[in-house]
Parts: C-alpha cells; structure tokens; sequence
C-alpha cells in the first residue's frame, strides 16, 4: 500500500508555487520559516547563474522552472530545487519579432507547471510543454499579435486545461488547450484588448470560473466550455497588473490619462508640413506615437485624428483601484473603489490579513483596509528609494518587496505597517519571487537564489 501511494501521490503540493505569484495568483504563502535577513553571502542555500530574462520561477517539488531570452534565442530551463544544479535547457529560435515595452521582453510569460511537466508561452512563437527530463512534448505556433507593449499574461492550468489570455488590436480571444498535445479545446474572442493581466480561478457556487480584467471590464468564463458568464463594468482602460482574489473579492489597479491629452498636443511640435497628421518620418523616435499609428484606428502608419481619439476613448479617466465582489450565483457588484495617487504603480497588488498592498516606483507603500477600501498608511520604504517591477509576496508574517536594483525589503504586515530591515542583492530583480517550505527563491538579472534559514 505505501508503494502505491508513492507512485500515485502526485508530483506537487496544494502550497507549491507552479505558477505566476504562486497559489491562484495571490503571492501568499500559508508555509512558515522564511528568512528575513538574506544577501549573496547570507542564508543562502545554494545560487545558480541564469541567463537574463524577467520571467518569475515556478516550483514543483523537485524541480525550478524559468524562462529566458539571450542571443535571438528562448529558452526554457530547469534547476533542481534542492542543490539549484541546472538540469537541462532547451532553445528555439524566434519566428518573428514584437514590438515591446522597454520594460517587456521576448520572454516575460512566467511557465506553469502541473507538478511534472512545464509549460511555457512565447510571444514570438507559441506554446510548449517539455517533461521534467527536458523532452519536448509538444508545441503549438501561436500569432502573430498586435499588441503596443508586447503580450504580458502568463498561462495558467485549471482543471486539466492549459489556459492563454490573449489580449490585443487584432482581435483579443482566452483559449484552452489539451495539456497533454497542446489541442485547442475551446477559444472565446474577447472585446477587451489592453491588458497584460494574467487572470485567476474562482471557485465559490456551482463550478469554477477563469476571472479576467482588461479594458474597463472584468470577465469570468466557464473553464469546461468557454462560455463567458459575466461581464462587469468598474475597471481602468488599461490593465498592466495582475488582480488577486482575497475570499470572494477580486482587487484590479489599472491605469488611464487622468486628463486625455488633445490631439494637438501631437501635432505640437511633430507636425512639420503642417498637414494635420503625422507621417512615420515626423513622429520617428517616439515610441508611443509609433505604437497609437500602428495599433490603432485605421493602422495606415499615419498618426491621425482617428487613430488618437481610439486610444484616448479607452484610455480617458481617472486610474483606479477597485474591489469587485463576486456572487456564488455569477454575478458581480462593486465593493469600492479609490482613484488617487497610483501613477508609477506597476506590481500587481497584495492582500495579506484583511489589509491590501500596493508598492510603486520611489518604494512608495499604500495600505488600505481591503473590505472597506480605507487608506490607513502611505509611506516609503527606507533604502529601497527606486522604481518596481516585481510584484510583493507575503509569508509567516514578512512582506517581501524587491526593487529593480536588487533591494529587497522585509516588511511587517498591519495597518501601520513597518521596514523590519532592507537587503541588498546588489542585482537587479524584475521577476517575482517565489516562497515555498520556508525557503525564497528570487531571481536577478544574472543569479537564481534560494535564501532559507
């Protein structure tokens, strides 16, 4: 009987961390252990040199997963998660080339793993699945997309589906695919499109809903069918962070132009034959003119009236934090919402002990009481002053916040939340760490850590 159990067990615990910000998207961790004090040469268990990327690792119980773009090539790697020895790699090159964000890159989608195998997404190139061994076991071309930013969503499994939120100009869709051949199972066109969010699972009521939040709309759909089930106003018009579900309340922060610039503003300046549009020759070198001519309204690489007033209709507005109630029924109302000093956030917000927290360049923290929406502290975090990709991860009482120039900051939770201390990597770190039986893995721009007391 003990034999059986050991072969039939599957290969990861409810608490591992197989996804992007681990269990459901929520960055908490329920393990206790974690360290608070940590540096290249402090509780640390082993390090390993990693290729440059911003994808965040993904865990099973033996195995660490990344991603990572370097020479024209993507690459998928393994690391054994108690020694970080590297197990293997595999490579392929790019089919194409996407435009993207400064901050993006060709392999920004964190892999998700079902305790065994991996499976990765490239904006470049599709989806594919290798073993733990490293054998390819499937791949499935995907694209080309037409998003301003290049994608950002990572792929996510839910009840024995593969799920992909595709978000852009050419017509958004989420699509499952069988895990084990990489078939579609389904695809729903969506009408949202700018959105980098990678969506969660709800499951409260009758069956599971897949929750997504992209251009002004919070969505939910059917994982057996696809069938979207609800569709809520209430979000900003673009969606860079993730949301995260605390109970039955889903937390989105998005962003919009407080006040829509005019077209005007465009021309000021640009417009050299004074014509009244601009040419790809007047506008070259300005990277949001060159992706509002070439992703929105008529595309003709002209920047016209047109294509201005599509972007400003969707993005107009105050930025906004909102907490969407969902309904065990299926439906959703809004709980709260704030609009106010959110510009330079881009981490996806925390929720840790009925109190949400939101990090934004400067190492600015805001917490607020995460059922009313009450600020009750805004603050900076000492010695970590510099701008934030990473998105904040909690355990055993510490909030870890990592800055892009490698300070990690340990906070303790509450209200009136405190800097217990701040480490320094002397690395920069993009990606989001994972915690798992008591140990943090973060990843740098040039090493894989795993700190642990």
């Amino acid at each position: 009987m003990l034999l059986l159990l050991l072969v039939t067990t599957p290969a990861l615990g409810a608490e591992d961390w197989t996804r992007f910000r681990g269990p459901n998207g929520s960055g908490v961790s329920t393990a206790t252990g974690f360290p608070a004090e940590f540096s290249p040469d402090k509780n640390v268990r082993w390090k390993a040199p990693v290729r440059a990327g911003k994808s965040s690792p993904v865990l099973t119980s033996r195995r660490i997963f990344l991603t990572s773009f370097s020479g024209e090539k993507l690459y998928t790697q393994c690391f054994d998660r108690e020694t970080g020895k590297l197990l293997w790699e595999r490579s392929i090159g790019r089919r194409r080339k996407a435009l993207l964000h400064q901050l993006n890159e060709p392999a920004s989608a964190s892999p998700v793993t079902d305790g065994r195998n991996v499976y990765v997404f490239f904006e470049d190139w599709g989806l594919f699945s290798y073993d733990e061994t490293g054998k390819l076991r499937w791949k499935t071309p995907l694209g080309p997309f037409s998003n301003e930013q290049g994608l950002g969503a990572s792929p996510i499994l839910v009840d024995g589906l593969l799920v992909l939120q595709i978000d852009h100009a050419d017509g958004s869709y989420i699509a499952a695919f069988d895990p084990e051949n990489g078939e579609t199972k389904w695809r729903t066109d969506r009408p949202e499109r700018d959105s980098w969010a990678t969506p969660l699972v709800y499951r409260r009521g009758d069956a599971p809903r897949i929750v997504t939040v992209s251009t002004r709309l919070f969505g939910a759909y059917d994982p057996a069918s696809g069938e979207r089930t609800l569709t809520e106003a209430g979000a900003a018009g673009v969606m860079v962070a993730s949301p995260v579900l605390a109970g039955d309340t889903v937390y989105a922060f998005g962003y919009n132009f407080e006040t829509a610039p005019p077209f005007s503003n465009a021309l000021s300046g640009y417009d050299t034959n004074g014509d009244g549009k601009l040419a790809p020759a007047e506008y070259d070198g300005n990277s949001f003119y060159t992706a509002v001519a070439k992703f929105r309204g008529d595309r003709d690489g002209d920047l016209e009236r047109q294509d201005w007033d599509d972007i400003m209709g969707v993005r107009g507005g105050p930025s906004r934090l909102v907490a969407m109630r969902l309904e065990p029924s299926g439906g959703a109302r809004e709980l709260w919402h704030y609009e106010s000093g959110f510009s330079g956030v881009i981490p996806s917000p925390l929720v840790y002990d009925g109190v949400l927290y939101l990090v934004k360049n400067g190492g600015i923290v805001t917490s607020m009481d995460a059922e009313t929406g009450e600020m009750l502290k805004r603050g900076r975090l000492r010695d970590a002053i510099d701008g934030y990709s990473s998105s904040p991860v909690a355990a055993d009482g510490k909030i870890y916040f990592a800055s892009e120039s490698g300070k990690v900051s340990v906070v303790k939770p509450g209200a009136q939340w405190e800097v217990m201390l701040v480490n320094d990597l002397s690395d920069g770190v993009f990606a989001t760490p994972a915690l798992s039986g008591g140990a943090i893995f973060v990843r740098t721009n040039s090493w894989l850590y795993c700190f642990a007391n």
